[in-house]
């Protein structure tokens, strides 16, 4: 591979980023990181099937689309690095490129923004929601709040426009999202992970470079930070080990603590559901951060072997049945404690949404 131009004290890197002002404003955060650390720094828009196509994702073959013209544009040596949003990775390796670096983490929560200030706990009955996520649909419909979901796409200043406008009560979006483009003001409530778990690596960025390109590679390295890149290997563990798909129904958000004898440990939650809202699973582990994708894979055996294969697999909407001489899930908590060198395991359904002034200020 031919050498990249320098300057007197780093390098020129060109990073691809897709073209909408949530990425751009993501690429040039990173931009402003590498320049830091003394290179000069070009972003070139990459236009995705995903930014030109008013079709669901779900058709498109998910979220996956908006990465893989970067993802070409990468490999076709156009650009030297490509910025994604975790979430709409793929889970399986590109073969030829690597995940340098996963930057600090933004909040991985999901938000609201609804009409007249309001939370879900105070929208009534028949409030429509807008969401293009089967995963927040179906734990919205789960909450069992009586909420009509519709199907939204666009970008984040579009779908405020529909609250705005008066067409919807309230889009759900990602926290992260909002908050990068000065947009905090506009969330009239942050959903907590026991009632909306995220999806797996929402809020963190991946910087995806060629692996054979060594100068631009370890430049990049410089940006990696250790607690979020063993989250997102838990929860993108989870989703590989489940066999599912970027859009499908599922939610998880590992959390990196330190232990009382100074090593790190992760708690890792997990969602799988319908999008009716009518059968969900939500499961728990913990263990070290050095088994972080050990941890997601254990996990995700639980969540099968209590029915999530079943669930994923079905038509939107349609619950699975249950097994002769068994009852489907009544959302009650059930908790469960493996024992000897294996992680603590939580079967947990219970959920419970703030309704009043003085709860949610708690």
């Amino acid at each position: 591979m031919s050498d990249h131009p320098t300057t007197s004290s780093g390098l020129k890197i060109r990073l691809g980023t897709r073209r909408s002002r949530l990425a751009v404003t993501q690429s040039q955060w990173v931009a402003d990181l590498l320049v830091q650390h003394g290179h000069e720094v070009e972003l070139v828009e990459v236009v995705t099937e995903g930014d030109v196509s008013k079709a669901p994702l779900a058709t498109m073959g998910g979220a996956g689309v908006f990465a893989a013209a970067i993802r070409h544009a990468l490999t076709e040596q156009r650009v030297d690095l490509a910025v994604h949003s975790l979430k709409d990775l793929p889970v399986a390796p590109e073969p030829g490129l690597v995940v340098a670096a996963v930057p600090r983490r933004a909040d991985a929560r999901d938000a609201l923004v609804a009409r007249d200030g309001l939370t879900l706990g105070e929208l009534p009955p028949g409030s429509v929601i807008g969401t293009g996520s089967p995963r927040r649909a179906a734990q919205l419909m789960a909450l069992g709040l009586g909420l009509t979901i519709k199907a939204v796409r666009g970008n984040v200043e579009t779908r405020l426009g529909y609250v705005r406008d008066g067409e919807l009560d309230g889009v759900i979006l990602a926290r992260a999202g909002l908050d990068r483009l000065g947009l905090t003001q506009q969330i009239t409530e942050t959903l907590e992970p026991v009632q909306m778990l995220p999806a797996p690596g929402q809020g963190a960025l991946a910087l995806e470079v060629r692996a054979d390109d060594a100068p631009i590679r370890a430049a990049v390295v410089a940006l990696e930070d250790a607690d979020a890149r063993a989250a997102v290997t838990a929860e993108r563990a989870l989703l590989g080990a489940l066999g599912a798909g970027c859009s499908a129904p599922i939610g998880a958000l590992a959390e990196v603590t330190e232990d009382v004898d100074g090593s790190l440990e992760i708690s890792l939650r997990a969602f799988a559901g319908t999008v009716d809202g009518s059968f969900d699973l939500r499961r728990s582990t913990n263990g070290p951060a050095k088994r972080a994708a050990e941890l997601g894979a254990d996990l995700a055996r639980i969540l099968l072997e209590d029915g999530a294969g079943e669930i994923i697999d079905l038509p939107a909407g349609q619950p699975p049945d249950p097994a002769p001489g068994e009852r489907p899930p009544t959302g009650r908590a059930e908790a469960a404690t493996r024992t000897g060198s294996s992680p603590t395991v939580i079967r947990d359904n219970s959920r419970h949404v703030p309704t009043s002034a003085a709860e949610r200020e708690k």
